[in-house]
């Protein structure tokens, strides 16, 4: 998937007449320049903080967390004491 954030910034500023040197004169330049500054540059700052050169958070959206495989072991098999 490609992000084409870059070459939209660039289309939306150049009809308001100003630019961005950042993100060059087309849009494969753009979208890749605006990547590299500002997504690269967020993964590479969350990979400092682990110890390795990037990293990609994940964030869970939805219903309840799905119980563990240990979870449901558990509620099938748990007995009780006599």
């Amino acid at each position: 998937m490609v992000d084409l954030r870059g070459s939209r910034r660039r289309s939306e500023l150049a009809k308001r007449g100003k630019k961005l040197p950042l993100l060059g004169d087309d849009d494969v330049t753009a979208d890749r320049n605006y990547i590299r500054e500002f997504i690269l540059a967020r993964r590479r700052a969350l990979g400092k903080t682990l110890g390795v050169p990037y990293a990609e958070a994940f964030h869970h959206i939805g219903g309840p967390a799905r119980p563990s495989a240990a979870e449901e072991y558990v509620k099938k098999n748990a007995a009780p004491i006599k």
